[in-house]
């Protein structure tokens, strides 16, 4: 049986989601267009034929990441006494489902650093997640929840940091929840009564 190629949009996104395994498991280095064709069962040439370059390619990966996270975000509906729930659910649910998106976010976020389109991206895309996380923190009571989103991101991507990248991957996964939990509810309690 022959493996299905596919196309238009669908190969669009099956090139993004090689191209995030790939700056996960051999960093940035190991992400060539041939690597991607034949990471993503492509034929040759099919990377560079939807993106030419590598920052096309370094900013596909970025947007498909977001894609994820935002349909992520719109298919839970929560209910206001569950919106804590949820944000503990959020980090605990992708450090255990989606390592390779964390890794590879944070390679692109220091390679960013040297590429003004890539860091063009990151920074909209980590726009759109705040104006989330600010609705969720504004259902949890949070004065100025604009405003608290920027550090309560912050700190959520440093347990996300520290499980796949840090001390933390040592962790049980109920030790981790904990942790998370613990935290959260320490910082949110904080925010609401600052």
């Amino acid at each position: 049986m022959t493996k299905k190629v596919p196309l238009g949009e669908d190969r669009r996104a099956a090139i993004a989601d090689a191209a995030i395994h790939l700056v996960a498991t051999r960093g940035l280095r190991g992400l060539t267009h041939r690597a991607v064709d034949e990471e993503a069962g492509l034929p040759p040439g099919s990377t560079s034929y939807y993106l030419r370059t590598r920052g096309a390619l370094l900013t596909a990966c970025v947007n498909r990441m977001l894609e994820r996270d935002l349909a992520r975000g719109s298919a839970e509906p929560p209910g206001d006494s569950n919106l804590e729930e949820l944000m503990v659910d959020m980090v605990v649910n992708l450090a255990r489902d989606r390592p390779d998106d964390l890794i590879a976010r944070y390679e692109l976020s220091l390679e960013a650093r040297r590429q003004p389109e890539l860091r063009d991206a990151i920074i909209q895309g980590g726009r759109l997640l705040r104006e989330g996380l600010a609705d969720l923190l504004a259902g949890l009571g949070v004065p100025d929840a604009a405003t608290a989103a920027w550090p309560v991101a912050a700190m959520m991507d440093g347990l996300l940091y520290d499980r796949v990248a840090g001390a933390g991957t040592t962790q049980s996964a109920e030790a981790f929840e904990s942790g998370v939990r613990k935290t959260l509810a320490a910082l949110l309690s904080g925010l609401r009564h600052a």
